[in-house]
């Protein structure tokens, strides 16, 4: 059974900053928080980097970056599967378990805008985005399950879209696994779709029509992959059980699932 996703450092419509695991320096110890410092700053001898919806970012040294959330979730789940993905040679920053506790995730610093950076930036265009995230999923995928009995299930992300990709010069790594569950491949690559196409029928937004074409290119890239009938359901029904959603966001989900399917149909 999928667990409804618990936590979103971003989310897609709202893509705005660079990934917080790539600047910063400092040293000492992180302390407890239940509100966010203002980034910059440096709070027990340490420098606060970002801060998401459930989780502060803390840069421990040159080498690493401790993520520490706010809420009632096990970073050692999500460290478990980084280290096992890892292992099977995907990319993902390379974990400190022996560091981490329930609550904390030390891990790699690393350097490089988000995709998504790069993309208001004009440094990749809409379909090399696209292509890319689509052959992260894949590749994910190739990954068989840690618990699952299932044969088809496989190792899923829930969350992969341009914010939670970074753009190193060893190529793009994959952040942010604290949604990552086990199942059908299908769900995957349907929930990255929706939530690409949240942000493309979201006329407010600024980035609508970037939005678009990376989708465009990551239906076409996925082909046959991407199911357009219950899986995309299903995946459109997770994501309105995120938490993180605004109403306003909640209700674009309808639009969002049409496009996805009129994309998938041409």
């Amino acid at each position: 059974m999928l667990a409804s996703p618990r936590c979103s450092r971003r989310r897609a419509c709202r893509w705005c900053r660079t990934s917080s695991y790539a600047a910063g320096r400092g040293r000492g110890t992180a302390p407890r928080r239940d509100t966010p410092p203002p980034a910059g700053l440096y709070v027990g001898g340490v420098e606060f980097l970002g801060a998401g919806r459930s989780a502060d970012v803390y840069a421990l040294d040159g080498e690493r970056v401790l993520r520490r959330y706010r809420i009632d979730a096990d970073a050692r789940r999500e460290s478990a599967v980084m280290v096992y993905v890892g292992a099977h040679g995907y990319p993902v920053p390379r974990v400190y378990p022996e560091e981490g506790t329930a609550t904390d995730l030390v891990m790699e610093r690393l350097a490089g805008p988000t995709m998504l950076r790069a993309l208001v930036d004009g440094e990749m265009t809409a379909e090399e985005a696209g292509r890319t995230l689509a052959r992260l999923l894949r590749r994910l995928h190739d990954i068989p399950a840690r618990f699952s009995a299932e044969p088809a299930d496989r190792i899923l992300h829930l969350d992969l879209h341009p914010d939670n990709v970074l753009l190193t010069p060893s190529g793009p790594v994959v952040i942010d696994w604290c949604n990552t569950q086990e199942g059908s491949p299908a769900l995957d690559c349907g929930l990255s779709a929706v939530i690409l196409a949240q942000a493309a029928v979201d006329g407010e937004s600024g980035l609508a029509g970037p939005a678009r074409q990376v989708l465009v290119a990551l239906v076409a890239e996925l082909g046959d992959a991407l199911a357009h009938g219950e899986a995309l359901d299903r995946a459109a029904a997770l994501r309105a059980a995120d938490r993180a959603l605004t109403p306003r966001e909640t209700a674009l989900l309808d639009d969002a699932v049409a496009l996805v399917r009129a994309l998938r149909r041409s």
